[in-house]
């Protein structure tokens, strides 16, 4: 087993040790050490980053720790290496030195979440069950149907006010029996003689094996994000520390060059986006106004020249211009009144085709779009009197008309 260094002090981050073992897992080498201030992913928490030389030596390249891990079964903690590694063998004794500013982050992100799920309980009853932590951001998941906007703001005040008043944060040990009887917010099922258990002097106490600061002014802020719904309860996002910071600055040079787009104050961008998509909106509705009236329109003077087969109407058009949209659109006019059939198809970014028949006439496009998409290699389909499919290009939509026209009827 090893011995965790950073159950008694989280601010270790230079350490001796000596080398027990170093092994294979797939294509990297991990090696293990007697004791270690390496945290391993757990808990929520990702893994510390850093380095280990052999100690006293002075050419010898520092090996880079990728990432670290926990042999659950023996309790050693893997140290995933990578470069150098023939060096350390079993015996060698050996310095480790952990990236200072990654473990830094990390206290700030876990202390934080500590912090934001009490203040969550105290206030409002939602137990965390779950906690995250990930490169931009963490999550907590809450055990609640729901949380509302007025609620987030209240928990995220109580949080940023226990960090103000810089309460301090301890690490004691306790049995799971006296563990419980102290009130600890959250026991694990594991069974183990002692628990280790961080506390945040009068607002909580909850069992943790995290690297944590040493009082809560040192998270320096806690900013929540965002909330969505997931299958156990409600997923809250935040980031801690100097993430909070990195976030705020982020979100403030992305409102404040919304604001210069839109020539108004940041606080007034959702306002002149509102406007904006509800002159979209009005701008589009006129345009479809504009479309339906070209569409009846070239509708009637197709009708006026078209081909006669039989007891219908022939239109066979390709517009190189046009969209889907628009085919739909004037297909569904031609076909409307009288007996017609419309074989229409168009070029543009997404060439398409679109056949359509007076309901009741004896062909069916569905079928003879089948046809035609399978010979162009590409999909498509409908009922007896519409169908729609695609076109690989402008110059096989166009010719796919006549092929389709010769196939009628």
């Amino acid at each position: 087993m090893t011995e965790r260094l950073y159950y008694t002090d989280s601010f270790l981050t230079e350490f001796e040790a000596r080398v027990v073992a170093v092994s294979r897992e797939g294509r990297d080498t991990a090696v293990t050490l007697d004791r270690s201030a390496f945290y391993p992913s757990s808990g929520g928490q990702v893994f510390d980053t850093g380095w280990l030389e052999l100690a006293g030596a002075t050419d010898l390249q520092r090996i880079w720790v990728k990432e670290v891990s926990e042999d659950e079964q023996t309790g050693r903690v893997l140290h995933i290496v990578e470069g150098g590694a023939d060096a350390l063998q079993p015996g060698a004794l050996v310095r480790g030195t952990i990236d200072a500013d990654r473990r830094r982050d990390h206290m700030q992100q876990h202390s934080g979440q500590h912090v934001l799920s009490a203040a969550f309980e105290k206030l409002y009853g939602f137990p965390t069950v779950s906690f995250h932590m990930g490169d931009e951001s963490c999550t907590i998941d809450l055990a609640t149907d729901a949380a509302t906007a007025t609620q987030l703001e209240s928990t995220e005040m109580l949080a940023n006010a226990v960090i103000t008043e810089d309460r301090p944060v301890q690490i004691r040990f306790a049995t799971p029996d006296k563990a419980h009887a102290m009130g600890v917010r959250k026991i694990p099922p594991t069974e183990r003689d002692q628990l280790r258990l961080i506390e945040v002097r009068d607002f909580d106490l909850n069992a943790c094996g995290g690297t944590h600061v040493h009082s809560t002014g040192q998270i320096g802020a806690i900013l929540l994000r965002k909330i969505e719904k997931v299958k156990q309860g409600v997923r809250v996002e935040f980031v801690c520390g100097l993430r909070a910071v990195r976030t705020a600055r982020h979100d403030f040079e992305t409102l404040t060059e919304a604001a210069a787009v839109f020539s108004t104050h940041i606080w007034e961008v959702p306002q002149q986006v509102r406007k904006s998509l509800d002159e979209i909106k009005s701008a589009q509705k006129a345009q479809h106004r504009l479309l339906e009236e070209v569409a009846d329109l070239q509708a009637e003077h197709m009708l006026q020249t078209a081909e006669h087969r039989g007891e219908y109407k022939l239109v066979v058009q390709f517009f190189p211009d046009r969209d889907l949209a628009y085919l739909k659109m004037l297909a569904q006019k031609l076909t409307r009144d009288g007996k017609a059939v419309a074989l229409l198809s168009c070029g543009g970014s997404q060439p398409s085709l679109v056949f359509g028949q007076t309901p009741g006439l004896g062909n069916d496009m569905g079928a003879l779009m089948k046809q035609t998409v399978q010979q162009l290699g590409t999909r498509g389909g409908g009922n007896r009197d519409m169908a729609q499919g695609g076109a690989p290009n402008q110059t096989s939509a166009e010719q796919a008309l006549l092929q389709a026209a010769s196939a009628l009827g």
